[in-house]
């Protein structure tokens, strides 16, 4: 039973959004970090998408058990109650926000509104299973963790932030489309109108192009506006290049669940990438500070 209230929150969501949420944090903190505020905005994060994921599974119980992946999920066979999935929610979010505004900025609490209302409100309830822009609208309830890191030091919404949000929404586009395209009967089967399934998997990668080429743009920006330094953006040109080789040269019509795949982890690998060197290969003062290299530094100096 300990284990399904568990998968309710979606644990592998959490995690992915902590990374992104630290990775904002860092950015903003330039190597000046108040461990006592990163430990509240990660607990805080984390109830907050937990919260969003529980809703989240508590309106698509009928559909979950539609697709493979999903029809063992503890809502959709009945292991765990739906009031007591609701309350569960409501607890963690309430304890998320509580943290958020006690101890964090007005701006944090914000963006963790917003996440949690455009991924429960528009995604999941209004656009997912009614429209090919679902996956658009809810890129942006992606993308607000790492903003609510940046912010919680930063204490305003700046250019950084704006930069943060752009980077993730992008990403986020191809990253789903190929979760779509590796589970395709799935969504298929649930009637979900994902580009890959209602347009075909060609449409969706000639979209992933676009997405792929606004994500690199976006990510540059950061090294153009002088937050991060040149390892940074030497390793960002050349991973985007390839995930625009592997979109163009890896593609296999006949095996589009592979290709999509690969694709999948991919994405993951170089938003993960990305994630550490904002975290670590910041710009403050004036000086490229990479912590990854520090060791090199003052071994040249010796």
């Amino acid at each position: 039973m300990f284990k399904d209230y568990v998968s309710l929150t979606k644990p592998g969501i959490i995690f992915g959004n902590l990374i992104a949420a630290a990775s904002g944090f860092f950015l903003a903190a330039k190597g000046n970090i108040d461990w006592f505020l990163f430990l509240i905005v990660m607990v805080g994060t984390a109830c907050i998408v937990a919260c969003g994921c529980i809703i989240n599974n508590y309106v698509d119980r009928d559909i979950d058990l539609k697709m493979s992946r999903t029809k063992n999920r503890a809502l959709a066979q009945g292991r765990i109650s739906v009031s007591s999935a609701l309350i569960m929610s409501l607890v963690l979010g309430a304890i998320g926000f509580a943290l958020l505004y006690v101890y964090t900025t007005v701006h944090a609490v914000l963006f963790g509104v917003i996440g949690i209302l455009v991924y429960v409100g528009l995604y999941t309830l209004k656009y997912k299973r009614n429209s090919v822009y679902g996956t658009l609208v809810g890129s942006l309830s992606g993308a607000c963790p790492p903003v609510m890191g940046y912010v919680s030091i930063s204490n305003g919404f700046d250019i950084g932030a704006a930069i943060l949000l752009l980077t993730f929404c992008f990403w986020q586009i191809p990253h789903s489309y190929a979760i779509a395209i590796c589970r395709f009967e799935d969504y298929k089967a649930a009637n979900i109108p994902v580009l890959p399934v209602k347009y075909s998997v060609q449409t969706a990668r000639y979209h992933m192009y676009v997405y792929i080429v606004g994500f690199a743009v976006a990510a540059l920006m950061l090294f153009e506006r002088g937050f991060v330094g040149v390892v940074y953006a030497l390793v960002v040109s050349l991973m985007s290049l390839y995930w625009i080789y592997l979109v163009k040269v890896g593609y296999n019509v006949e095996n589009e669940q592979a290709w999509g795949r690969k694709l999948f982890v991919f994405s993951i690998l170089i938003i993960t990438v990305f994630s550490v060197l904002i975290s670590v290969d910041y710009v403050n003062h004036g000086q490229v500070e990479v912590a990854s290299l520090q060791p090199f530094q003052l071994a040249m100096q010796s």
